[in-house]
């Protein structure tokens, strides 16, 4: 719809055009005019304003105040009032009544605010992010997941218990049992906190939302260790990266079985062997390709200092082959789990803008 200004606008730019010698059917054209429009805004009846919004329509089949109060009645009866509209209206159509179709019952409980869960299941609930946590050294943030390994009875598996710690990807301590039972992974966590050395309110522990991770058992003994517990939203694996990135990167290596394990010991050595290498021998993307073994142990410090000098000697001994800065091989200082998405002004304050470049 055009504003009356815009219109008087558009008349007065024509007559211009016109008079100064275009044609009317080529101005509007560039305009995206029609003429039929053009002539009905030059009439003077409806330049003023718009009259399609000042339109009332009432539709003929619209029902009446009387039966809406019915639908609304029949809706929340005792008969009816556990039913959605698609239980209702075949069954009053059994008892020879046609009150409204289903969309009408649906609209007419919608503009009453009782379109909602009829049964007597539990309704959606709105899930929030969980909060963002930031690990700065070994023992502050772990994630741990079961993942499934195949045995060799059809539909039955042995089940892998792991704790990673999130600053330096290593796998502090797993176990493979034949179930899942929060009180198994309640002993274990107590038996990697003794190991560790992990003090009450040190450490955070993320998990997704499996019924060994929120058992009984489980949440007693977080309890007691004092250890902080962080839970995914359900059905999220984004929630869980850290965890769901370890299971592939260990089910995807050249040596994973083709075959299922036939007891549950072969599915302990093979695991064994996968966290010595994994440990010990695998160079992490994700913390500048060294161990999780010597970040864990604050090696890599030291490691990525005479990186980064044996990248900047090759560069002086041919500085043509540098167009700029050599490799990044700065140590990671923080790793985050669901860090919050940063907030962006589109105006930016120019006082605090003067105040953090004081301080800085």
């Amino acid at each position: 719809m055009t504003a009356h200004e815009e219109r008087k606008q558009v008349i007065v730019l024509l007559n211009e055009s016109i008079i100064a010698g275009a044609r009317q059917a080529q101005a509007c054209e560039v305009l995206g005019l029609s003429e039929r429009t053009l002539q009905r805004w030059q009439t003077g009846e409806t330049v003023h304003c718009d009259q399609r919004p000042l339109r009332e329509y009432q539709p003929p089949h619209k029902l009446t105040v009387m039966e809406r109060a019915e639908v609304l009645a029949v809706a929340n009866s005792d008969e009816f009032g556990h039913l959605p509209p698609s239980q209702i209206v075949p069954r009053l159509v059994d008892q020879g009544r046609y009150l409204a179709s289903e969309s009408t019952f649906y609209r007419v409980l919608r503009a009453e605010n009782q379109l909602a869960h009829r049964r007597s299941e539990r309704p959606a609930q709105s899930r929030t992010k969980p909060r963002a946590i930031c690990a700065t050294a070994p023992n502050q943030l772990y994630s741990w997941d079961i993942t499934y390994l195949p045995s060799a009875i059809r539909g039955q598996f042995f089940y892998l218990y792991l704790f990673v710690d999130i600053f330096s990807r290593k796998i502090v301590g797993w176990q493979v049992f034949e179930e899942e039972s929060s009180s198994l992974a309640g002993e274990l966590l107590r038996d990697l906190c003794h190991r560790e050395g992990i003090q009450p309110k040190q450490l955070i522990l993320h998990s997704d939302n499996g019924s060994p991770m929120k058992g009984a058992t489980m949440l007693a003994t977080l309890q007691q260790l004092g250890v902080m517990p962080s839970l995914s939203r359900p059905s999220v694996s984004n929630d869980n990266p850290y965890s769901e990135s370890l299971f592939k990167t260990l089910k995807y290596r050249p040596n994973y079985p083709l075959k299922p394990f036939a007891k549950v010991t072969d599915a302990r050595d093979w695991v064994t062997r996968l966290v010595e290498w994994y440990n010990h021998e695998h160079r992490h993307s994700a913390i500048r390709f060294v161990t999780p073994a010597q970040r864990h142990e604050g090696l890599d410090q030291g490691l990525l200092v005479k990186r980064k000098a044996v990248y900047e000697a090759a560069r002086d001994r041919n500085p043509k082959r540098w167009t700029g800065n050599t490799r990044n091989w700065d140590c990671i200082q923080a790793v985050h789990l669901n860090p919050d998405k940063p907030v962006t002004n589109s105006k930016p304050n120019t006082e605090e803008t003067t105040q953090n470049k004081n301080a800085a």
